[in-house]
């Protein structure tokens, strides 16, 4: 099952800007972490070079590339969507985290979307593609407002790809 996690401001579908993340939510860092622990976890090259400590702990990393000579410690690595997918085998679920390409080319493959609309418009250098909201089930949406730790309202939204 590939699965898609993501956090997008609702305003302009915006997911990064200058190789960084939009937003700090901490309840969004811990919803991911709960996802995904345990599980392979898919992202491109420049995901992985935006985490501030290498691979994440406690997943298999995946990093899909075009440089057959970039080895980056404790990951394994990938050369296409295709390959990605052949290298995670039969793992109950995968995990795509980024980025936009890798998104792009990963929706129309994804089962599931985890999903964290962010109540922002920012200024970003990186977009979500459209989502056809027709192809998909809710699951789960679940309200968030701002508060101390968080700069903006939220919402989780889990679908579920329509058979």
């Amino acid at each position: 099952m590939i699965s898609i996690v993501v956090a997008i401001a609702k305003g302009n579908n915006a997911i990064g800007f200058e190789n960084r993340l939009l937003w700090s939510l901490p309840d969004d860092m811990k919803r991911f972490k709960e996802l995904t622990t345990g599980h392979t976890v898919l992202m491109g090259r420049n995901t992985f070079l935006s985490l501030p400590k290498g691979a994440l702990p406690n997943r298999r990393n995946i990093v899909i590339t075009d440089n057959p000579d970039e080895k980056f410690a404790g990951c394994e690595m990938a050369f296409s969507i295709e390959e990605a997918v052949k290298i995670a085998g039969n793992d109950d679920e995968v995990f795509v985290m980024g980025g936009a390409s890798i998104y792009r080319q990963f929706l129309p493959l994804a089962d599931k979307l985890y999903l964290t609309f962010v109540d922002d418009s920012p200024q970003a250098d990186t977009y979500f593609p459209e989502i056809n909201f027709d192809e998909w089930k809710e699951n789960i949406r679940s309200f968030h407002p701002a508060d101390e730790k968080h700069v903006a309202a939220f919402e989780f939204l889990d679908l579920e790809r329509k058979r």
